[in-house]
């Protein structure tokens, strides 16, 4: 009773923000079973393709034993969740190394690539969706919408091998492959993610740009929409000042979900581009059946496509002005 209380005496912010972080708590739970257990239900044996087919039945109950094979799947994800908390992510099958110190690194190039993506990205979708709102129905609106809805339609390894063959190949502009090490500068680097970050600008913008374009239109039937003009504005004020601040809540969603999967959905750019970063090190290992690895990427991916959706509706509650000034 008392909880129930505290909960409806709250501000209509902190309760929404409050459920968002449980829902989202709870969320990472249910996937992080789903991923251990549906990696314990695929066949095999993890201490035989350890030591191989020529292992002896004792070599493997000894290593059954001292990876806790042998004790209750329960305890042995409860084990397996702490150790992923805490930082333990355990060993490669493969080679021995530790998984987190591997994925540190991997993760680093991931998030460099991303970073420069989503920051040429995010600014160039909503300049295009403010002029092809500006522009509606004219050719300007036209000509955005085609290029950008053409480019996304391209799958994302065609258009990896589009542009690796023509500006690598043929015009020799940049390397062919985006290979980065440390020790590296960062004029180095960027040169070396220039074509990965081209290939994941050309998938996420159209996205960015046609909500960004819907929702500036939807705000501009409005009625202090109409004032504003009728002050003499100019079409760009009206839209910049008056209209853009009221369409922030759906722009900053369909951004945040364009920024999950730039982190979460780069495998295929990685692997055309030969790029270090987490998709090719889960291909590379997923090949392998390195199943220790496979989970420990897949956790990070999902946390990171939950989180930022939870930030997602965070920032839609806080920009709701109904939500921060109720009656």
């Amino acid at each position: 009773m008392l909880a129930e209380h505290l909960i409806a005496d709250m501000h209509p912010v902190v309760k929404l923000v409050t459920q968002r972080l449980a829902l989202g708590l709870l969320l990472m739970l249910a996937v992080s079973a789903l991923i251990f257990f549906g990696v314990e239900a695929l066949p095999g044996d993890t201490a035989q393709a350890m030591l191989g087919q020529s292992a002896t039945p004792e070599a493997l109950a000894n290593l059954r034993e001292k990876m806790g094979l042998n004790e209750p799947v329960l305890w042995r994800y409860g084990h397996w969740l702490y150790g992923f908390l805490t930082g333990d992510m355990g060993v490669a099958l493969t080679n021995g190394e530790d998984i987190a110190k591997s994925v540190g690194g991997r993760l680093g190039n991931t998030l460099f690539l991303a970073f420069w993506a989503a920051l040429i990205s995010v600014p160039l979708a909503i300049l295009l969706g403010l002029l092809a709102a500006r522009y509606n129905g004219r050719w300007p609106d036209r000509l955005i919408s085609g290029v950008t809805l053409a480019t996304i339609s391209l799958p994302e390894f065609v258009a990896g091998y589009l542009v690796l063959y023509f500006l690598a190949v043929k015009l020799q502009l940049f390397p062919a492959m985006s290979m980065v090490f440390p020790g590296m500068g960062v004029f180095e680097r960027l040169s070396a993610i220039i074509l990965p970050v081209i290939v994941l600008v050309m998938v996420v913008l159209a996205h960015m740009m046609r909500m960004t374009r819907a929702a500036i239109l939807n705000v501009m039937q409005s009625a202090y929409i109409e004032t504003a003009e009728l002050k003499g504005l100019s079409p760009l004020t009206v839209i910049w000042r008056h209209a853009f601040p009221n369409a922030i809540a759906p722009v900053v969603n369909v951004v945040m979900l364009n920024l999950a999967y730039l982190v979460v959905g780069v495998v295929v750019v990685e692997v055309v581009f030969v790029y270090p970063g987490m998709g090719q090190y889960l291909v590379d290992h997923v090949t392998k059946r390195d199943l220790p690895v496979v989970q420990a990427c897949g956790m990070i991916f999902a946390a990171v496509y939950i989180g930022l959706n939870i930030l997602a509706d965070v920032v839609s509650i806080l920009a709701n002005p109904r939500l921060r000034h109720p009656k």
